[in-house]
């Protein structure tokens, strides 16, 4: 029941999801140069996630054959 409730508060709220998502875009789409500096950000933070998802999939998930 308390996984459930995890689930449902945190993995699938739809509120939550939305809300992340438009925070940026409202908090920093007065100026130019604010929302190209989080443009950036989001790129660079993307870069990373991206990286280092392929390196965990590709160097110990694949090999050990515990993948998705």
């Amino acid at each position: 029941m308390l996984t459930i409730f995890i689930v449902m508060a945190i993995v699938n709220n739809i509120v939550l999801s939305r809300f992340l998502g438009l925070c940026p875009f409202f908090g920093v789409s007065k100026k130019l140069s604010n929302a190209f500096s989080m443009g950036i950000a989001v790129t660079l933070v993307m870069l990373i996630a991206s990286v280092s998802t392929s390196v965990i999939y590709n160097y110990i998930l694949v090999p050990y054959k515990v993948e998705f």
